[in-house]
């Protein structure tokens, strides 16, 4: 449990940022003084008001009054920040906003390009190698004169798989050719069935290298005569081989057809580049070497091996740069993501991995006076790693910055100065200050996070009976061991481990072996101005039917996208006028007054109600209004994971972190499935909501599902029937299973981080 009672008392910024009036998305005329110099913790439901003060406020006025600094030639060139809703926004000073959105990038970026260590690396080899390839970007994967020519620096190729395309046992004319755009009968397959240099009655098997050689290729000068509806025809003969690589490979796939990309894909394989072995990097640079390691072995290495292997360089001229990568190195480490690779590339990171990395830069800088804001930065932590992140944010406050945070978790909470809890509910029963304060205050307080930060994790008292094993077998991708365990069927299995332990990479597999899962990932909703609830959740067109239905009037009519849309504002119900070189300004639309439809739309009723008014309707006063079925089920589903307080038009750009989860979970507790896998669902979630999801979860469970869920909130370890811990570390030195048992069973077990954490929580 921690310790809100402790305080720190550093030399300190004077001073506040203060707000006065603030009405942002659904703040209600906030005010506040927040100490500047001090590290601020803002807490409160999902969805009360948190993000629209700490990033939608103060964030968004500190940067576009930053840009304000800048000549107008560059401002045009820099992002456009619209003024906040707020009277008064006093003494900012210039904000880093640390987000949780994915780092994502392509498959060019990797871990050590994104934290510019790579550069460094290469700096290194280009002054210390031994033989020299040349400059620095001479081992650059992204640059020609590093890149391996055969994969262009990606390290993988995509190539036909010919063992799909050709049956070796079967002759031309008998279907040899397995890609339907060129089997026997086709006018492409024509041209190998008709072939005076291929025999059509021979097994492909059985033909000499010279025959496959031309099956493959062709010969300058070669013909073969085919027919189609326009007629017969003679043309040039072009190889099975090279004809699939102009078509297919050395063309822009997304451009064709979906039915096409899928049938192409059931016929390539992808794999390590042959040539540079997926080092992405030419000969040249490869052969360079320091210490008998080439720039890919160091890259591939763990932060920590590298570190090490850095540090034996003392040359007087090799050795600051090798100290200044290990410096930036050791920032990895420091915020627990040594077992990274320098290599990773960094779509595959998880969300917590990405935000950590996305401070590496900041805590090497020398500036003070700043403002760094994080959003849920214990995102993906395992509480082991927590402690780690404080450690992070009180250094970034004691170099003389103002540290402002958006978080749930208790040990992130209880590192605070100062708190700032909103509520006291969410959605429009949000957007008010409810507490002002100390940890330890807010912990002795009546709002509803003082009072979930007052008990005690509870184990569940009777667990689950499993109803038969669903098996993962042999499981060696990246870091796992041979890992074979059995998730139990009819129970909630939870996950867990440290950061790198092999939890995503585990329930991966596990869904690769049970296909019909219904998966609910980190990955972030597709939304656009015009999303919104009811968009979302599929129930627009219903909607639209039952209006037309109601009123004899075209279903058109009654969608925002479409005719019914206002003309003055297309339906978006605001106007966004762009002001050149000044700040964009938004302003309600005058015509429609916001409701986005035409007036003769908003004279159609149907129970009293237009359309307009259904979309600001809560869900919980639609679940009341609309008697479909289809509609009603959808809407439960909301009620489900705890959002009846949206209205049905709300544009999903407002949402908070936590309830674009949540609307994700909804549009999936419902599909046709016996097994759900959930990553991490607690993600931007209060306290109180976490009770709300494990209510959930046991119904999902009751009803005859298996639910597995990665999660590091012990709260839901607690409440699981069944836990597999892996461990006992991350990277290296996990990728095993430590554990397999009840949640009371975990309490006993030696080794294991989280079993470490769980006994604390229910001391």
């Amino acid at each position: 449990m921690p310790d809100f009672t402790s305080g720190f008392t550093p030399a300190l910024t004077p001073g506040f940022i203060t707000i006065g009036g603030a009405r942002e998305n659904n703040l209600k005329d906030v005010s506040l003084r927040i100490p500047k110099g001090r590290l601020t913790v803002f807490t409160g439901l999902s969805g009360s008001g948190k993000s629209s003060i700490v990033f939608d406020t103060i964030a968004v006025e500190s940067q576009r009054q930053l840009n304000e600094t800048f000549p107008w030639f560059v401002r045009n060139r820099l992002p456009k920040y619209e003024r906040p809703h707020a009277e008064a926004l006093e003494d900012l000073s210039p904000a880093i906003v640390v987000d949780q959105r994915p780092v994502g990038g392509h498959s060019r970026s990797t871990v050590g390009t994104m934290t510019d260590v790579y550069s460094v690396i290469r700096v290194l080899f280009s002054r210390y190698g031994n033989p020299s390839a040349g400059p620095a970007t001479a081992y650059s994967f992204n640059d020609p004169s590093g890149m391996c020519p055969e994969c262009d620096g990606l390290g993988r190729t995509v190539r036909p798989d010919w063992d799909r395309i050709l049956d070796p046992g079967r002759t031309l004319a008998d279907g040899a050719v397995r890609f339907p755009p060129f089997a026997a009968g086709t006018w492409q397959g024509q041209a190998y069935t008709n072939s005076a240099e291929l025999d059509p009655d021979k097994p492909v098997g059985r033909f000499t290298a010279a025959e496959r050689e031309f099956l493959m290729r062709g010969r300058p000068g070669s013909k073969v005569t085919v027919s189609g509806s326009g007629g017969t025809w003679t043309t040039d003969y072009e190889g099975l081989a090279t004809r699939f690589e102009r078509l297919y490979l050395k063309r822009d796939l997304s451009a064709m057809s979906q039915k096409t990309r899928d049938l192409v894909r059931e016929f390539l394989v992808e794999g390590s580049c042959p040539v540079c072995e997926g080092a992405r990097l030419n000969a040249a640079a490869l052969a360079t070497r320091i210490n008998g390691l080439n720039i890919a072995d160091c890259t591939h290495m763990q932060v920590t091996d590298l570190i090490a292997v850095l540090k034996d360089i003392d040359d007087p001229v090799a050795g600051p740069i090798a100290r200044a990568a290990v410096t930036a190195l050791e920032r990895i480490d420091a915020i627990g993501l040594g077992y990274l690779s320098l290599d990773r590339e960094t779509s595959t990171l998880s969300g917590g991995e990405g935000q950590r990395l996305k401070t590496v830069r900041h805590l090497g800088s020398s500036l003070t006076g700043m403002t760094y804001v994080f959003d849920e930065p214990s995102v993906g932590l395992h509480p082991r790693d927590v402690g780690r992140l404080g450690d992070l944010l009180l250094r970034l406050r004691d170099k003389g910055n103002t540290v402002l945070v958006v978080e749930h978790d208790p040990d992130v909470i209880a590192l605070a100065d100062h708190v700032v809890d909103m509520g006291p509910g969410a959605g429009a029963g949000g957007g008010r200050v409810v507490f002002e304060g100390t940890p330890g205050e807010l912990a002795e307080s009546d709002t509803v996070t003082g009072r979930c930060l007052g008990r005690r994790t509870v184990l569940k008292r009777d667990v689950r009976a499993a109803g038969g094993g669903l098996w993962v077998k042999g499981a060696g991708r990246h870091n796992l061991r041979d890992v074979t365990v059995e998730f139990p069927a009819g129970v909630l299995t939870v996950v867990t481990g440290v950061a790198g332990s092999g939890k995503s990479t585990l329930v991966a597999e596990f869904t690769a072996a049970h296909a019909d899962a219904v998966v609910v990932d980190q990955s972030s909703i597709g939304i656009s101005a015009r999303s919104t609830p009811a968009t979302y959740l599929g129930i627009m067109d219903t909607v639209r039917k039952i209006f037309a239905r109601g009123t004899g009037a075209e279903p058109g009519l009654f969608s925002f996208n479409s005719s019914g849309a206002c003309g003055t504002c297309e339906g978006r119900g605001v106007i966004h006028t762009d002001l050149a070189f000044m700040d964009p300004v938004t302003t309600t639309c005058h015509d429609c007054e916001g409701r986005r439809f035409r007036d003769e739309v908003l004279r159609l009723t149907v129970d009293g109600s237009s359309v307009a008014d259904v979309l600001e309707m809560t869900a919980g006063q639609a679940l009341e209004f609309f008697q479909d079925a289809g509609v009603r089920r959808r809407l439960r589903a909301l009620r489900d994971v705890g959002l009846t307080y949206l209205t049905l038009g709300q544009p999903l750009s407002t949402l908070s972190g936590g309830e674009r989860q949540r609307i994700k979970l909804a549009t999936r507790l419902h599909r046709t499935g016996a097994v759900y896998v959930l990553d991490e669902p607690t993600t931007g979630l209060h306290m109180s909501d976490v009770d709300a999801l494990l209510g959930l979860l046991d119904r999902l469970v009751d009803a005859g599902n298996t639910v597995v869920v990665v999660e590091h909130n012990l709260d839901v370890v607690a409440h699981a029937d069944w836990i597999i811990d892996l461990g006992p570390d991350g990277g290296r030195d996990g990728g095993r299973v430590i554990f397999e048992g009840t949640p009371r069973q975990l309490l006993d077990a030696a080794g294991s981080f989280t079993a470490e954490h769980l006994r604390r929580a229910t001391a």
